[in-house]
């Protein structure tokens, strides 16, 4: 059962990690809950796992919302341009197949 619950704790915090390197507008533009909505739901699944055994109630609603997350929110996110992480580089005018030049 340690396993079992030590393995929900990582994919929790994974979620949570996810989630939190994600654009804001990321979330509007996949037309999901706002990034704050997530970051609390899977901080409170993240410290619920880690606060009460695997057996009770409240990990395995915990579980459903990373599920969801993981599930529905993290490939819409990771579907628009730029995986909706924040960008490092580029520039405004990159179009999906390179730099846009002004066709010169």
């Amino acid at each position: 059962m340690s396993l079992l619950s030590l393995a929900l704790i990582v994919f929790s915090g994974f979620a949570l990690f996810d989630a939190a390197i994600r654009r804001e507008d990321g979330y509007r533009a996949a037309d999901k809950q706002t990034k704050p909505f997530w970051l609390i739901i899977l901080g409170i699944a993240f410290v619920v796992n880690l606060i009460f055994p695997i057996l009770s109630f409240l990990p395995i609603i915990g579980l459903i919302a990373t599920i969801v997350y993981m599930v529905d929110v993290r490939p819409a996110l990771r579907s628009l341009p730029g995986g909706g992480r924040s960008r490092r580089g580029g520039s405004s005018s990159d179009g999906p197949y390179g730099p846009y030049n002004g066709g010169r």
